[in-house]
């Protein structure tokens, strides 16, 4: 029993697989082969789209390299495993996750924008985050004596990142699923796409040898993705991208990132930033997640809607004026009142999941003692908390995991505190990190997945310990490697490897080759890109619209550390901190108590986070057309089908694009050749 009410939507999901009773080895020859394939060909495509669109290639590169290799079987007379294919999935999704150079193009610009000049943070800028000299950024190369100290940082938290994540998050999933028995039911999501693959294998064998596999569905439908992926993607990304490198300024026919109806509708909604992403993909997030979760977005803006022109009515939004875009609307809201009233709102989100854990703990101790009493001894129990768990899965024991938290642990400590020459508070604060804040914020989060597929984040933790140390003087705190990683969100990932059949030693095989081919793979390239053009630039619309945006949110904070008034100072507003705070508690409980879906009441919560409605629009329409068209034609294997079309939809997106990606290197390079 959890602390949840029964959830139909939910149970929908936990239901779509069950846990085989066989594990397989997953690393060979040939995932070292697929890493190469997309360290090689998937990760440049990934930081130009990142540039272009603000998204990555993502699961398209994941699907791609996996139907690839399957193909490359299928003609030497192999069949993957299941588990061969998920660890080549994992790892094609890891290196696209983990191009951790690929962030040293976001610090470059940083420091020499606009907004951390303006307002004396560049000043202050660490020489381990980003050089500041002009002559050095001006050179566009990040193989310069002066970003060696940037770069080792960098490969510092990856090493330690790496073995913290896949170690600490194992034990957390150890807890939540073998202990508590909890269901994760958001994981057959993940690994939908995984059987459609392997069934695509069976139903070619049988094939080959005269029969029919009439329940070998999911290729089919990933084929149907697929092909709208590819049909998109010609229009929306491989168009700029091809005329970008041939042209002044690339041809879009849709606007990247979204349309911008802000400057018409400011007469009528004052304060209200609209518009609309006319990304498909969009459309299909909304048809794949809950949908009340969407439903819950979907109100949430609504009620940010009618609210932002009385808070201008009333003078809380002074910044604003008739004139401003969506992103000039975005970032006047945010200081004038949004920036504390969200933090209000993200801690009663965090409330409220603590209330659902250690209702749920006080709910399993009842479940428990009335279990002795009908049993009349708990001895079993006690003997073994981990009885059911699958054989052969490839566990480890408990003392390598506490070994494992504890080095990396102080490795953090220790090297931030050589970075901010020992100053004593900012110590205490790095130990409370990393020995009561993060287990404690892990062990939630991982309960929450494991319950409803939430991942929850206490906001402002940070912040508020950097501020209250007593630090100032500059912003080097703020670029310190901190341990404070919620280990939680990866347990739903060890469930998705468990229902697949995938030993767990086979995961930690693959993180070992994955560390130097990312590292090498991610510096390389974005070297090469940075040279291709000034980033930002009309090249990368995404990166010159968003970005700015993005390092004047951040000088807000970081202005607060630098010992005089800042505009930190003038967006922190205690009283709309607890008005936020209040008005999420209220509502969660309120909806709560009507026995409202939990998916509605977080959507809810998440669309009053000042969110930018450009992207909850379609995904409403997505949900809103899964919901009363295809489900009531399909019924409940809607549920199956739609993460299959979404994963095919993806890899089609990524095909079209990464070739587009390289036409435009080759037709870059070609033209810049001196004659």
């Amino acid at each position: 029993m959890t602390a949840i009410r029964t959830d139909k939507e939910l149970e929908q999901f936990r239901n779509l697989m069950e846990v085989p009773s066989q594990f397989e080895e997953g690393f060979n020859w040939t995932s070292l082969a697929g890493a190469l394939f997309i360290a090689m060909l998937m990760v440049p495509g990934a930081m130009y789209m990142n540039l272009l669109a603000g998204m990555g290639v993502g699961p398209a590169a994941q699907w791609v390299t996996v139907i690839l290799f399957i193909e490359v079987a299928r003609r030497a007379h192999k069949h993957l495993k299941r588990a061969e294919i998920f660890i080549l999935f994992f790892m094609a999704g890891a290196i696209m996750q983990q191009q951790q150079f690929a962030g040293l193009l976001w610090n470059q610009f940083f420091v020499q924008s606009r907004a951390s000049i303006g307002l004396g943070v560049a000043d202050t800028i660490p020489h381990w985050y980003a050089p500041g000299d002009p002559e050095v950024l001006a050179l566009r190369s990040f193989l310069h004596p002066a970003w060696y100290p940037a770069v080792g940082l960098i490969i510092f938290q990856t090493l330690l990142g790496r073995l913290n994540v896949t170690i600490l998050s194992y034990g957390l999933f150890r807890i939540a699923s073998d202990v508590e028995k909890l269901p994760f039911p958001m994981a057959p999501i993940g690994a939908q796409g995984i059987l459609a693959l392997a069934e695509q294998q069976t139903e070619e064998s049988k094939r080959s040898r005269g029969q029919e596999d009439e329940g070998s569905w999911r290729w089919r439908v990933f084929s149907i993705g697929g092909i709208l992926g590819l049909s998109f993607g010609l229009l929306y990304m491989a168009l700029p991208t091809i005329t970008g490198a041939l042209f002044d300024e690339p041809i879009t026919i849709l606007p990247i990132p979204f349309t911008d109806w802000t400057p018409k509708t400011s007469k009528y909604l004052s304060a209200v930033a609209t518009g609309m992403s006319l990304n498909l993909g969009q459309l299909i997030v909304g048809m794949v997640l809950p949908f009340y979760a969407m439903l819950g977005s979907f109100v949430g803006l609504m009620m940010q809607v009618v609210a932002n022109p009385a808070l201008h009515h009333f003078g809380l939004l002074p910044s604003w004026n008739t004139a401003d875009d969506t992103i000039q609307t975005m970032f006047h809201n945010h200081i004038d009142f949004y920036f504390s009233f969200t933090i209000g709102i993200a801690l009663a989100i965090a409330a409220a999941g603590i209330f659902q854990v250690f209702r749920s703990l006080r709910i399993r101790r009842k479940e428990r003692r009335r279990k002795e009493e009908l049993l009349g001894s708990a001895e079993e129990e006690r003997v073994s908390p981990y009885r059911g768990v699958p054989p052969g899965r490839g566990d480890i024991r408990t003392p390598w995991i506490l070994a494992t938290y504890l080095f990396t642990s102080m490795s953090y400590i220790l090297v931030s505190g050589w970075l901010i020459d020992w100053h004593p508070n900012v110590m205490v604060v790095l130990f409370f990190f990393a020995f009561l804040y993060q287990p404690f914020i892990s062990y939630v989060t991982a309960r929450l997945e494991g319950m409803a597929g939430q991942v929850m984040q206490i906001p402002f933790v940070r912040e508020a310990a950097f501020i209250l140390s007593g630090y100032s003087g500059d912003v080097k705190i703020w670029f310190l490697p901190v341990p404070i990683q919620n280990f939680g969100r990866r347990t739903v990932f060890y469930r998705q490897a468990e229902l697949t059949g995938t030993k767990f030693w086979s995961i930690w095989k693959a993180e070992l080759t994955l560390v130097p081919i990312v590292l090498l793979s991610s510096i390389f390239f974005a070297e090469f890109i940075w040279r291709l053009a000034e980033i930002p630039s009309a090249n990368y619309p995404y990166a010159q619209k968003m970005w700015e945006l993005g390092a004047a949110q951040q000088c807000i904070i970081f202005s607060s550390t630098l010992g005089r008034f800042s505009q930190f100072q003038e967006a922190f507003r205690p009283e709309y901190l607890a008005a936020g705070a209040g008005f999420g508690l209220l509502l969660f409980f309120v909806m709560w108590f009507l026995n409202l879906p939990i998916m509605l009441i977080y959507g809810t919560i998440r669309g009053l986070n000042n969110t930018l409605p450009h992207v909850v629009l379609p995904q409403f329409i997505g949900a809103l057309i899964g919901k009363f068209y295809f489900q009531r034609k399909l019924g409940l294997k809607w549920r199956e089908y739609i993460p299959v079309v979404a994963a095919g939809f993806a890899c089609g997106m990524g095909l079209i694009t990464v070739l587009a990606v390289g036409l435009n290197f080759l037709a870059t390079a070609v033209i810049r050749i001196p004659f």
